[in-house]
């Protein structure tokens, strides 16, 4: 007899009932039947973290290094844009597991995709994609990654990884690759070639570089890490390839109100940017094969750059012969109000590489065919993504359109920004240089002892939000958020800093 009500232990029991006829309905009934509402405001029972975090705080540390943990969550009671902790607090979640939770917490149609039990066998039978794909595999990259709403305008080649930082360096290898069948016209590998890479010596180890810039982030693999620049405690100990490093944009907010000062620091990085490649072809013998870049440099302050940058960027690396790699491992999948952030730049071609992770469940990126390696095996691994993220990436960009979430950004991001610049009018030496895109937005504390101490009081109102870069606080909400939920971040907010 089955019981009618899914207690956790119970439902859980139930994924190994036999399924008939392809469907288990009581299966699907606990899993979707038994989910917590959203709540309609946080609620803040102790002080965070609380006792039940702080032991297993305790129990965590004794296994590894976690002095990163903030507190612990209850999963299983989160809903929406709320987290839970496990001694009980509701928070408004604005930060969203760093910019990686689209539709928030437990949604439904997510969960309704693991009850489908062919999908429950794609999970369980993990397949090593580069050799044993499943029959259904190319056509999901299709339907899902490569279909018109979600594939950057004109790439039409994908490549599926784990995560961002994987993503990025094995984007490198694409590029390096490419740059190589460039440099020897297509011509087959000599021998000299192929027994001098061995021992990682040239020719068949060439001195090739990436350039990146300062404030950037791209991950903590050996490769990624060289063009990673935000923080010391990332880099320190660590080797790190001698490549090139450019200024990045650092603008004067309000924009309108610097508009000239901005084009010329916009000037500046240009300028500097074509003495690198010209400086590592010449005097240093490491040509700069590719660039990377993030649209908005997120880990590094949230640092916004104009279109016009972008399109003389891409100009000065086509005239170089070398790759635009850029970087939306935290921008894409729509939170700055279009699926993928350069999209605003109005780039007269694609960019050569856009990598992603984080809202789009698995990593990966996005190619020109060029970039296409002529030979099996150079960009490898065991698994080469994951198709059960892509189980859930395809319930996620479906009521992305179904709900015209892209839109709701937008106008939400319009919005929140707006009264972010009331506040600041109000409280300008507290907070300062208001900006973003969409919902990805971010202000500065007017010190960074100050930014820290919002964050904290943030947290003691039940917001949970991040910082970045020197003083700057980030919202990164799930596509989801709306104005009421904006206004009960600018409430909170407002009362801080009234203090």
């Amino acid at each position: 007899m089955i019981a009618n009500k899914c207690h956790p232990r119970i439902a859980a029991r139930f994924l190994t009932r036999r399924i008939i006829d392809g469907r288990d309905a009581t299966w699907k009934r606990c899993l979707t039947g038994s989910l917590a509402e959203e709540p309609k405001g946080p609620v803040v029972k102790t002080e965070i973290p609380g006792p039940r975090s702080r032991h297993l705080f305790q129990e965590l540390n004794s296994l590894q290094q976690a002095s990163s943990v903030q507190f612990f969550a209850d999963y299983e009671k989160s809903a929406g844009n709320y987290i839970v902790d496990v001694d009980g607090n509701s928070l408004l979640d604005v930060y969203m597991q760093i910019s990686s939770m689209p539709l928030g917490y437990n949604h439904p149609a997510m969960l309704h995709a693991l009850a489908n039990p062919v999908n429950q066998k794609i999970i369980a039978n993990r397949p090593a994609l580069g050799v044993f794909p499943g029959k259904d595999w190319p056509g999901k990259l299709k339907n899902v990654l490569l279909r018109n709403d979600v594939a950057p305008p004109s790439l039409s080649h994908i490549t599926t990884m784990m995560c961002g930082s994987c993503s990025n360096e094995n984007a490198f290898k694409n590029i390096f690759i490419w740059y190589a069948d460039q440099q020897r016209h297509g011509a087959p590998f000599t021998k000299e070639e192929i027994e001098s890479c061995m021992i990682n010596q040239s020719p068949g180890s060439p001195k090739y570089s990436i350039m990146s810039f300062k404030g950037a982030f791209h991950g903590r693999t050996l490769g990624s890490l060289s063009t990673t620049h935000s923080k010391y405690i990332h880099k320190l100990d660590v080797p790190a390839f001698d490549w090139p490093i450019a200024s990045f944009p650092q603008y004067k907010y309000p924009l309108e109100e610097n508009v000239r000062e901005n084009q010329e620091e916009d000037k500046r990085c240009l300028a500097e940017i074509e003495e690198l490649f010209e400086k590592s072809r010449k005097e240093k013998k490491v040509p700069v094969a590719g660039v990377i870049i993030e649209p908005i440099q997120a880990e590094g302050g949230d640092n916004h750059a104009s279109p016009e940058f972008f399109q003389q960027l891409q100009r000065i690396i086509k005239k170089n012969g070398a790759a635009l790699l850029i970087d939306e491992v935290q921008t894409g999948g729509g939170p700055t109000g279009k699926m993928w952030c350069h999209e605003h730049f109005n780039l007269p071609s694609p960019p050569d590489v856009v990598t992603f992770s984080k809202k789009m469940q698995m990593g990966g990126y996005y190619h020109v065919p060029d970039l296409k390696p002529k030979q099996s095996y150079r960009v490898f691994n065991t698994w080469m993504g994951d198709p059960s993220k892509l189980i859930l990436l395809e319930a996620i960009v479906d009521i992305i359109a179904k709900e015209h979430l892209l839109d709701r950004v937008t106008k939400v991001g319009n919005y929140t920004l707006q009264e972010l610049r009331n506040l600041e009018k109000e409280f300008s030496t507290s907070i300062n240089s208001i900006r973003g895109r969409g919902t990805f937005i971010a202000f500065n504390g007017s010190t960074q002892e100050r930014r820290d101490d919002i964050i904290k009081k943030l947290l003691a109102k039940g917001i949970q939000a991040g910082g970045c870069g020197v003083n700057a606080i980030r919202m990164r909400p799930a596509l989801t958020f709306t104005e009421k939920h904006a206004d009960i971040f600018l409430d909170a907010l407002r009362s801080i800093l009234k203090q």
